[in-house]
């Protein structure tokens, strides 16, 4: 079921007037039944491989919280494995079966052409990383074994975040499903209006902006190098207004009913070096395999060539994760490559601009920084969008060339979805620029009553008028 649908809008009212005015005995048993008919609305068979790995986990924690000390790390074994496992099946045996045929055929051995064709449950990558978390948490001592079955369920099924995140922490999330929710004004109307803005940044940005990202990048060699460039550039857009839309949704359906769940943003392409990038792009990922890969290698406690393998080998896993294609692979290994180059040349970048005399407070400094930041994250972009390494050579290779402003094609999107896509991008921008500096809601909520409700208003208007209803899904949700 996506959010953007007109399923989701008969669902969701249902299930929060259910949830807020149900006994409080009976609160936990209308949010998992409702999660697992949200996810049952995809692939309803496919419900058995989440129920598999909460029964694994279930068992697994408690056999670390209550099994004999030289028995804990073979619970946590099995908690982490089994997850793995199937998440490994399902996403990646396709990719295996294909690169190992390839490679057979490179070695001139006869090989016949069948490749897995496994539909991949949807959200798989998320609440695996989710149940793992907690089964991790609970060895170190961070986190009680959960003993109702029904309240770890939930947990891992919960429907807002079940199928692209945020990938949340027990620590944040498990304790609040004991929590009796009741029914706030003041609460309710700040998730609806949360929602609301993860609908315009999905429908109204993010759906117009792919309309013309789609059609160059399906065949970038029917372009010109202008129109790649606004392709790659309209993509950074698209990808950041569909995620941190559906994250906006997430956090503001969980909100209504009570629930909060941790920021997955943060005004990323304000960031003034890949470092802080990923301190503001997909948090909740980015700190998950800071905590449980890139920490546990040995993160920057080690220096020299162990240092470089363990960045380079966490982003190239990152990669990985987000989709069985080497394309992906390498969109990580670029960023983990960027950070690396960051590390090696901090000192000498230092010595440049005090030989200048701008200090590391300088608002040209910092300008300088998110330019330069934002130009590197779009030519990653490119091989994180395109279909194969041919493409992303192709659109890269020319994205200098032949800027003919008069062979701009698809002169409708240009002339009536680009103004109100690009108005839209500028939106977002100033409320995180706001945001940087004070709270957006404090500012809304003290400006005067007509000024809010033509915010409500103009924002409605345009979801409702400008919004693409084609029900496309949401980027991430491939993952």
């Amino acid at each position: 079921m996506l959010f953007n649908s007109i399923d989701f809008a008969i669902f969701f009212p249902i299930v929060a007037i259910l949830y807020l005015f149900s006994p409080a005995q009976l609160k936990i048993y209308v949010l998992l039944a409702s999660s697992c008919l949200f996810y049952m609305a995809f692939v309803p068979q496919y419900i058995v491989i989440p129920a598999v790995t909460i029964l694994v986990v279930y068992y697994a924690a408690i056999g670390i919280e209550n099994g004999r000390p030289a028995f804990r790390k073979y619970y946590l074994a099995a908690g982490i494995l089994v997850p793995c496992l199937m998440l490994a099946f399902f996403k990646y045996a396709g990719f295996i079966s294909s690169n190992v045929m390839s490679a057979a055929r490179a070695a001139g051995w006869e090989t016949s052409d069948i490749v897995l064709q496994i539909i991949l449950p949807i959200g798989i990558s998320f609440y695996t990383f989710q149940s793992l978390s907690y089964v991790v948490e609970v060895y170190r001592g961070h986190q009680k074994a959960e003993r109702n079955f029904t309240v770890l369920a939930t947990f891992v099924m919960f429907f807002p975040q079940l199928v692209a995140g945020p990938i949340e922490r027990p620590q944040n999330l498990l304790h609040q499903f004991r929590v009796v929710h009741s029914v706030e004004y003041e609460r309710i109307t700040s998730g609806l209006k949360r929602m609301a803005l993860g609908f315009f940044k999905k429908l109204v940005v993010a759906d117009l902006l792919a309309i013309y990202v789609n059609d160059v990048y399906a065949a970038p060699r029917d372009y010109n190098g202008l129109q790649l460039t606004i392709a790659t550039v309209f993509f950074a857009y698209q990808i950041y207004c569909d995620f941190s839309g559906y994250s906006d949704i997430a956090v503001g359906a969980a909100r209504v009913m009570g629930f909060r769940l941790m920021e997955n943003f943060r005004a990323p392409y304000h960031a003034a070096s890949i470092r802080e990038f990923w301190q503001r792009w997909h948090i909740s990922l980015s700190t998950w395999f800071r905590d449980y890969v890139y920490i546990p290698m040995g993160g920057s406690r080690v220096g020299g060539r162990r240092l470089f393998w363990n960045i380079l080998a966490t982003f190239a896993i990152s990669g990985l994760w987000h989709g069985a294609n080497w394309t992906f692979v390498a969109w990580g290994v670029l960023n983990g490559v960027y950070v690396l180059i960051e590390i090696m040349t901090t000192n000498m970048r230092d010595r440049i601009w005090s030989v200048v005399r701008v200090s590391e407070s300088s608002v040209v400094r910092r300008t300088t920084g998110v330019v330069v930041t934002f130009l590197l994250t779009c030519v990653a972009w490119i091989f994180f969008r395109s279909q194969n390494f041919d493409d992303a050579w192709y659109i890269l290779s020319h994205l200098g060339t032949n800027w003919d402003f008069g062979a701009i094609r698809t002169p409708h999107f240009l002339l009536r979805q680009m103004p109100v896509a690009l108005g839209g991008v500028l939106f977002v921008e100033l409320i995180n620029v706001v945001q940087s500096r004070m709270s957006v809601t404090k500012v809304v909520s003290r400006a005067p009553l007509a000024m809010r409700w033509a915010l409500y208003l103009g924002i409605l208007f345009a979801v409702i008028f400008f919004g693409v209803y084609q029900e496309t899904q949401f980027i991430y949700f491939q993952f």
